[in-house]
C-alpha cells in the first residue's frame, strides 16, 4: 500500500528548523561528474529520490557513486552513452546528462525526459544548442541522439529562459574549442552554483547570474570539492508553514539573497520576515492579507513557490490574483485545495484565489511535487485531519519534511 502523510491541523508552528541543500543545484552538480575523469567531491547533497535516480543513472554510464558523508562521484571511464527510459522517465533532470556525455565522448543516447504531470517543458531549447556547438541530433524511438567530434564553440541565444538549458549548454561548452556565448541565460542560483563547481573543476567562465555566459572552452576538466547552496524552496515552504498556521518559525542556513521576491510577498501578506546571516525568521499574521503574484523567472517570484502561497492565500483576508507564466498546467492543486474549502477559480495561466475563514481537514491527492507541499501546509491550517496520498512527488524534493515540521510542534505522521 501507497504511504500517505496524515496531517491533524490547528498548531501554530514555533522553534528553528535546518534547511537542507537545493535539489535543483545537486541534480546538475552530479551530472557535472560526467566531464572528468577525476573524482568530484560534493558536501551537502539532499537525500532525496530524484538524488537516488541521478546515482542510478550515473553507475549506469560508467560513474562510481559512494556517499559516506559527502558524495564521490567518480567516472574514470564512460561505459556507456544512453540514459534509459526507465530511469529518466521519472525524472525531467536526467537531461543533463545530454551535454556532459556529449562533450566528453562524442555521443550521447538520452530518453526524452518524463517526471512532471505541470506541462510539456520541451527540450528544443538545449537540441537546438547543441547544434549551434556543432552537433549532429536526431530524436528516434522516444531518444534523443546526438554526436560530434569536438564541439566548437558559438553564440546562442534560446528563446525563452530554460534552467536546465542553460546548465546544459553550459557544460558542454566547457569542454568546447574555442568560446561560447550563451545570451538569455537563466540567471537562477541553482546556475550560478554549477558554473562556482565547473570554475573549482577548471573551466572558464564569465556572467553567471546575468543574462550573457561567455565560456571560453578547455581541453580537459579536473575534480574538484564543491558545497551545494541551500535549497531556497524547501526555505520558503518551512517559511509559509510558519506563515499560514499563524506561528513562528527561524529557518536556518538558508540564502536569503535568493529569496527576495518570495520574502517580499511574505511580508505583504501580513507576516513580519526577520534577516540575520543566514537565519530567516517568518512571525505569521492572525490572518493573510490577499496579495497579487506573478510567477517569473528568477530574480522574480519562482513557479516553484506558487502552490505553497496559494494555499496561505486561500485563508486571506480578500480576493487574490495568481498569474502563472512559467508553466501550464500548474494549478492542478486548486482543484484540492477547493476539497477542503478553498475558493478558488483557475482559467488558463491565472487564479482567482477569494479568501476563506478556514479549511476542513480532507483526504487530498498531490498531483506534483510542489502541490504536494501546498497540500501539507493547508493541513497544517485545516480543522481536523487531511490525508495527502501520492506523498512519492513529496519525496522527490523534500527531504524529510514531515520530521522537520514535527520539530516545530506540527502532528504529521507517514502512514501505510
Amino acid at each position: 500500500m501507497a504511504t500517505r502523510l496524515v496531517v491533524q491541523g490547528g498548531a501554530p508552528l514555533r522553534g528553528d528548523v535546518p534547511v537542507s541543500a537545493a535539489k535543483n543545484a545537486a541534480l546538475p552538480a552530479l551530472c557535472a561528474a560526467l566531464l572528468t575523469a577525476e573524482p568530484v567531491v560534493l558536501e551537502n547533497v539532499p537525500a532525496l529520490a530524484d538524488v537516488d535516480t541521478t546515482r542510478s543513472l550515473l553507475e549506469q554510464l560508467g560513474g562510481v557513486v559512494s556517499a559516506d558523508g559527502s558524495t564521490r562521484v567518480h567516472v574514470a571511464t564512460v561505459t556507456s552513452n544512453e540514459a534509459p527510459y526507465e530511469l529518466v522517465s521519472t525524472m525531467r533532470a536526467s537531461v543533463l546528462v545530454l551535454g556532459p556525455l556529449l562533450a566528453r565522448t562524442g555521443l550521447a543516447k538520452v530518453a526524452l525526459p518524463g517526471g512532471c504531470a505541470i506541462g510539456v517543458r520541451p527540450i528544443d531549447q538545449h537540441l537546438k544548442g547543441f547544434q549551434k556547438l556543432g552537433a549532429e541530433v536526431f530524436i528516434r524511438n522516444g531518444y534523443v541522439e546526438a554526436r560530434a567530434s569536438r564541439l566548437k564553440g558559438a553564440r546562442i541565444t534560446t528563446d525563452l529562459v530554460t534552467v536546465t538549458g542553460t546548465e546544459n549548454l553550459m557544460m558542454a561548452a566547457a569542454l568546447a574549442e574555442g568560446t561560447t556565448v550563451i545570451e538569455n541565460a537563466a540567471r537562477e542560483p541553482e546556475v550560478t552554483d554549477l558554473a562556482r563547481l565547473l570554475c573549482a573543476m577548471g573551466a572558464h567562465i564569465e556572467g553567471a547570474g546575468t543574462e550573457r555566459l561567455e565560456i571560453q572552452g578547455v581541453p580537459e576538466l579536473g575534480g574538484a570539492r564543491h558545497r551545494v547552496i541551500p535549497d531556497r524552496i524547501e526555505a520558503g515552504t518551512l517559511l509559509v508553514a510558519a506563515a499560514i498556521t499563524g506561528g513562528d518559525v527561524t529557518v536556518v542556513g538558508a540564502e536569503p539573497r535568493h529569496m527576495s521576491a518570495m520574502l517580499s510577498k511574505l511580508e505583504e501578506s501580513g507576516a513580519v520576515v526577520t534577516v540575520s546571516g543566514d537565519r530567516i525568521r517568518c512571525q505569521g499574521p492572525a490572518r493573510p492579507k490577499a496579495a497579487d503574484i506573478i510567477t517569473s523567472p528568477f530574480p522574480g517570484f519562482p513557479t516553484d513557490m506558487q502552490a505553497q502561497f496559494m494555499a496561505m492565500l486561500g485563508l486571506a483576508d480578500g480576493i487574490s490574483k495568481i498569474t502563472e507564466t512559467i508553466f501550464e498546467n500548474r494549478f492542478m492543486h486548486a482543484a484540492e485545495l477547493c476539497r477542503m474549502g478553498a475558493r478558488i477559480e483557475a482559467e488558463g495561466s491565472i487564479a482567482m484565489v477569494r479568501g476563506v475563514r478556514y479549511y476542513q481537514g480532507a483526504p487530498v491527492m498531490a498531483t506534483d511535487l510542489r502541490a504536494s507541499a501546498s497540500l501539507v501546509l493547508a493541513g497544517l491550517a485545516a480543522r481536523g485531519k487531511t490525508e495527502v496520498s501520492r506523498v512519492y512527488h513529496l519525496d522527490r524534493g523534500y527531504e524529510r519534511l514531515e520530521v522537520k515540521l514535527r520539530s516545530l510542534g506540527a502532528t504529521i505522521d507517514r502512514v501505510r
